[in-house]
């Protein structure tokens, strides 16, 4: 009864407090100060440390949890390629890395409208060679992110892959966005984060003067074969159901070895409530155990 009554409180926060300002009327670098204060009800389990560092010379967070890591997931946030930073996302990755039992390194790639395509995905690609400079091989290395950024994940791999380079031991990606075009969205009768125009306004700032239907910007649009296991989630109440859907589908046609979880009744990235909302602590200790399971020994 008690968590029935947080997950409905929680959603309540999001639409009333979050949503209204995901609008395309409100200035982007109003929305990224509005979201940081946003995010500060995602909180990190007790004893996750945060180090400001960077990797591949893009300025990033380092998060632990506990001693002696064994490997570490690149985590790429989200926030539509234009909000959102390593800062805003603590909570996540520090669950995430109590989760994973890994170092997780969360970059601050570059925003559009300041920095377009292919800016955010070039600085993806940095880091992930940072952290090959620094002695990590591949096969130690899972990468994960969440809406934008597990898009950005995605795209990451399909880039690696089509370079020959070595890939990431799996794909961990929650609520991605992967279909920017937005012809194929969702229609949910609530949806307590995520307005259309928003995410149109974001899709058309970050492409710039691509196609959206670029497979290195809407990952839909490609070649998802040759891929590392990837675990998706998410929830039933966000218009990105479908790219999570079709994600999957493509994934499958593609023989990527895939797992699709939905969770009834939640919303867009609600992982950020994990250490809260006891789904979303379970999906997050699922999202651990498939890092682990493939990372090498």
């Amino acid at each position: 009864m008690l968590q029935y009554l947080l997950e409905s409180t929680l959603r309540q926060t999001m639409k009333r407090l979050v949503r209204p300002f995901l609008n395309p009327a409100v200035p982007v670098p109003l929305q990224r100060r509005i979201v940081r204060q946003a995010y500060r009800s995602s909180m990190p389990p007790r004893g996750a440390r945060f180090e400001n560092t960077t990797v591949g010379g893009i300025p990033a967070t380092r998060t632990g949890f506990g001693n002696n890591p064994h490997g570490a997931v690149l985590y790429l946030h989200g926030g539509g390629y234009i909000i959102g930073s390593s800062s805003t996302h603590r909570g996540i990755t520090g669950h995430l890395a109590k989760a994973s039992g890994c170092t997780i390194v969360t970059p601050d790639y570059r925003l559009a409208p300041e920095f377009p395509f292919p800016a955010a995905l070039d600085d993806a690609e940095a880091c992930w060679n940072g952290l090959l400079e620094e002695g990590f091989k591949p096969e130690q290395i899972a990468v994960a992110g969440d809406s934008a950024g597990g898009g950005l994940a995605v795209t990451l791999a399909m880039r690696l892959r089509d370079k020959n380079h070595p890939l990431p031991a799996s794909l961990t990606v929650f609520s991605p966005w992967v279909d920017l075009t937005q012809e194929q969205l969702y229609a949910p009768e609530c949806e307590p984060v995520l307005q259309a125009t928003w995410t149109s306004k974001a899709a058309k700032l970050y492409a710039g003067q691509e196609s959206l239907t670029n497979p290195l910007i809407s990952p839909l649009f490609g070649d998802l074969s040759g891929l590392p296991p990837l675990l998706i989630q998410v929830g039933s109440q966000e218009i990105l159901l479908n790219d999570a859907e079709r994600l999957a589908e493509a994934a499958n046609r593609h023989d990527v070895e895939t797992r699709l979880e939905i969770f009834n009744s939640l919303w867009h990235v609600f992982q950020v409530h994990s250490g809260q909302l006891d789904r979303a602590t379970a999906a997050m200790e699922t999202a651990g155990e498939h890092i682990k399971r493939h990372l090498a020994g």
